[in-house]
């Protein structure tokens, strides 16, 4: 089966409530008055600021597959702003190493994938070193300096900005790195070597923005993370009508 979603017109539009969000949610958090690490409040906001983040980055790897606009020069700026502000990253080294992975998941030249180790942490180590760049510490520190100097206390940036981006590393990491291409394979995850994690779209779109029905986006990486959903229900339904002789010649 192969589904290609058209663009349609959320894609922009999506993208910038997000980053909105994202933008106005922490300047809030960075100048409200009372928030303490002793309010229940402050963690649920920081919560919240995590998802914001992880929508951000996906925000950024949508822009990647070029499924935010139609323009070229609309993706590259969009995913450019995302994934500076999510963590000082280098939007053009993740195009790079995204495509790797999408040329070989869970080969040798996967750059998402631990060849090591299947276990979480290992693999967790692996993926953080190869990502993780001087200058993007070096980005990150001068934000954190800057904001200081105009009297936001450092705390607060590193409550609700520093955390918040770890978070959402863990969240995209777990949901849509380790949990989709973890092995064994099975015979569901061919040819992309992903699998699709169970569960109902309310969950998908809170576990990860729909990131998690992976083997979808591997068949069809032009479909928006909006439209994911669809893509699952398109291939439930074509194996609900497929035949059982049909179904034993795919295994």
């Amino acid at each position: 089966m192969s589904t290609r979603v058209h663009h349609g017109p959320w894609g922009v539009p999506l993208a910038l409530i997000i980053l909105g969000a994202w933008l106005g949610h922490l300047a809030w958090l960075l100048t409200a008055d009372g928030l303490s690490w002793a309010s229940p409040l402050t963690w649920l906001h920081v919560v919240v600021q995590s998802y914001l983040c992880t929508g951000l980055f996906i925000t950024g790897h949508d822009a990647m597959h070029g499924t935010v606009s139609r323009r070229r020069w609309v993706n590259t700026a969009v995913g450019t702003v995302a994934c500076f502000l999510f963590a000082g990253l280098s939007y053009r080294r993740l195009v790079v190493n995204h495509r790797a992975h999408h040329a070989d998941p869970t080969g040798e030249g996967d750059p998402d994938f631990s060849t090591r180790s299947q276990s979480f942490w290992v693999w967790l180590a692996t993926f953080m070193v190869r990502y993780t760049t001087v200058s993007q510490l070096v980005i990150m520190a001068v934000k954190f300096n800057v904001l200081e100097w105009l009297g936001v206390p450092m705390w607060r940036l590193w409550l609700f900005w520093g955390a918040p981006a770890l978070l959402g590393t863990l969240q995209l990491f777990y949901f849509g790195t380790y949990r989709p291409h973890r092995r064994p394979d099975t015979a569901e995850m061919a040819p992309h070597h992903a699998r699709t994690l169970p569960r109902n779209h309310l969950w998908a779109m809170l576990s990860c923005y729909f990131f998690g029905y992976h083997w979808e986006h591997h068949e069809s990486p032009s479909t928006p993370w909006w439209a994911l959903w669809r893509m699952k229900e398109a291939r439930e339904r074509a194996a609900a009508l497929a035949s059982p002789a049909e179904v034993e010649a795919s295994r």
